[in-house]
């Protein structure tokens, strides 16, 4: 999507009635807090997917509908301060577009209703007090169970098999980083891989610990979801490529971007659904009633491009179970 035309669509343009109708209709506040900037392709499309799921469900911009954008360029104190801005406007309810965009909701608000479109382990953050009631004033969208490293693991070693150890790139400070990386520990040894740890607090902490990484025998990568990763992603698949490490990656974004596959959930699919649960809110059902919900779609995409690259051959039985195959 070009920039122009999201801004375009972001903006909204009034429908074409009369000013009386106009007058007559009230107007709702939504608020988005994102993590990345308005530049990101990826939150372009997850935005454009849930204003257009909005739309579908009634609601337009300029008539009967307002959208205050935050962005906040992967900066945690801005994302703070984005937070306690979005509050401050009274909006009726605030979409969460990621675990990292959460919390300072939460901190700035417990009564105006937040929707999250994805987070890992909504419970565990202390964010509901669980997925079928999860009371006060947020509910929304999980990406995934912890359980899903394993499938990352089993395809690490079906493309690559060689491989006998495995940098793992998580979050240090986020418990979902946490998580993800005590469950892959637990399952590593079933593989026949050893794992170690990469932190992606920042770039220059991706760097050192690719390069490091880099240069151990029969080597491969694990991509956790995490908000840094998104936000260096392109770094990261930079230096994949440059010392030839195969990865697995969570998501399909990663791949589009020259990735070498990815297992995970259909991240523009949990945005038109967040729109759902938006629409229920502004029609009067509370957050505390709404269950957290899981994804319903995941996708196995492959990258040949970036297999031939990688002189990796893919087998037979991977590419007739990939949802896309990029070539």
């Amino acid at each position: 999507m070009k920039r122009r035309e999201f801004l375009r669509l972001m903006g909204g343009i009034a429908a074409s009635l009369p000013l009386s109708t106009h007058a007559q209709e009230r107007v709702r506040r939504v608020g988005i807090l994102s993590n990345p900037g308005p530049d990101d392709a990826e939150m372009q499309s997850r935005v454009a997917a849930f204003v257009q799921g909005l739309q579908q469900l009634g609601w337009t911009v300029g008539r009967n509908l307002q959208i205050d954008y935050r962005w906040s360029y992967g900066d945690a104190d801005r994302l703070r301060t984005h937070a306690a801005e979005l509050v401050a406007l009274g909006p009726d309810v605030v979409l969460a577009t990621s675990g990292v965009s959460i919390l300072p909701l939460v901190q700035a608000s417990r009564s105006v209703p937040i929707v999250f479109a994805q987070t890992i382990d909504p419970v565990g953050l202390g964010v509901v007090e669980s997925l079928s009631r999860p009371g006060g004033n947020i509910t929304g969208f999980t990406q995934f169970e912890y359980g899903i490293v394993t499938k990352w693991l089993e395809l690490l070693k079906q493309i690559a098999p060689t491989a006998v150890r495995a940098g793992v790139l998580r979050d240090p400070f986020d418990p979902a980083g946490l998580g993800q990386w005590a469950a892959m520990q637990s399952v590593a040894p079933v593989f026949g891989v050893e794992l170690s740890v990469v932190n992606v607090r920042d770039a220059d902490a991706i760097e050192s610990g690719m390069v490091k990484m880099a240069g151990a025998p029969n080597v491969g990568l694990l991509v956790t979801a995490s908000a840094p990763a998104n936000v260096h992603r392109n770094l990261i698949l930079g230096l994949a490529a440059k010392y030839r490490l195969p990865a697995v990656y969570p998501y399909r974004y990663f791949v589009a971007a020259g990735g070498l596959l990815c297992y995970g959930p259909d991240t523009i699919d949990q945005y038109r659904r967040a729109a759902g649960y938006i629409d229920r809110i502004l029609k009067g059902e509370k957050p505390a009633d709404l269950p957290v919900q899981a994804p319903t779609k995941y996708e196995l995409v492959i990258n040949l491009k970036t297999a031939k690259a990688l002189e990796l051959s893919v087998p037979p039985s991977l590419l007739a179970r990939a949802d896309e195959v990029i070539e």
